[in-house]
C-alpha cells in the first residue's frame, strides 16, 4: 500500500506531445482510441482523424474491437486511451501495430500508476490508470516491438515498429505481476525515460 510520487512536469502533456510528433515528422492520418470528451480529439491537428469510442466523443461510435475488425486503413499516429484493462490494452496495441505505417508510432496512456488502488481492476477510483502497465511489460518482451515508457502526463508510452532495443526478460507470466513488483522495479519494468531523451527514442 505503498505509493510512488512522480512529480510529472505540468507543462508537458500527451497533447502536446502527440501534434508535435505529428509536425515533426509530416504524419498524414491519426488514430484514438479512447476519446471520453474530447479532451485530447479535439486539440489534434492532422490531415486525417478518427476517434474511436463506444459512449462519447470522437467520430466514429463503436467499440475498438468493431473498428479494427472492419478497418481497411493504415495510420501513421495512433493514440490508446481506452479501457485501462491488461487485456484490452494489449489487444489494442496489437491491433494497432497491423494497421500502424512502418515509420508511424503508438502512444499508449497512463502507464504510471502511483498506488495498488489506482491500478486496481476492476475500477475502485475515479482516477484509474488500470493495469496498463502489465501490457507494457509484456509487450517489452517481444523481439520486433521497441517500447518505452516517457515520465509524463501519467505516464506516456510509446512504441515503434523495429528492433526491440532493450528487450525485458521476463520469467513470470505478465498477468500474475503484482503492483509490489511494480513498486519497486517499475524504471526497468517500462524502459523509463525523461522527456529530454524521448527525440532520441523517436527517430527511426
Amino acid at each position: 500500500y505503498k505509493k510512488l510520487i512522480y512529480n510529472f512536469d505540468s507543462k508537458i502533456n500527451r497533447t502536446q506531445i502527440i501534434q508535435s510528433t505529428i509536425g515533426k515528422f509530416g504524419y498524414k492520418d491519426y488514430l484514438e482510441i479512447g476519446c471520453d470528451k474530447d479532451q485530447n480529439f479535439s486539440k489534434i491537428r492532422c490531415d486525417s482523424k478518427i476517434g474511436v469510442d463506444p459512449v462519447s466523443g470522437g467520430n466514429m461510435r463503436m467499440t475498438s474491437d468493431k473498428f479494427f475488425g472492419q478497418n481497411t486503413k493504415c495510420f501513421d499516429c495512433i493514440f490508446i486511451d481506452g479501457l485501462h484493462t491488461y487485456d484490452q490494452v494489449k489487444k489494442d496495441i496489437l491491433n494497432s501495430l497491423d494497421v500502424l505505417s512502418d515509420l508511424g508510432v503508438i502512444f499508449v496512456h497512463d502507464c504510471m500508476p502511483s498506488s495498488f488502488m489506482q491500478q486496481a481492476v476492476p475500477r475502485a477510483r475515479s482516477l484509474w490508470t488500470g493495469d496498463v502497465w502489465k501490457a507494457i511489460v509484456d509487450l517489452r518482451s517481444f523481439d520486433n516491438i521497441d517500447i518505452c515508457v516517457c515520465n509524463v502526463d501519467m505516464g506516456l508510452g510509446i512504441i515503434k515498429k523495429r528492433k526491440n532495443q532493450n528487450k525485458l526478460e521476463l520469467t513470470i507470466d505478465p498477468k500474475k505481476l503484482k503492483f509490489k513488483d511494480y513498486f519497486y522495479n517499475y524504471k526497468k519494468m517500462l524502459n523509463l525515460i525523461d522527456y529530454e531523451k524521448l527525440h532520441l527514442f523517436l527517430k527511426n
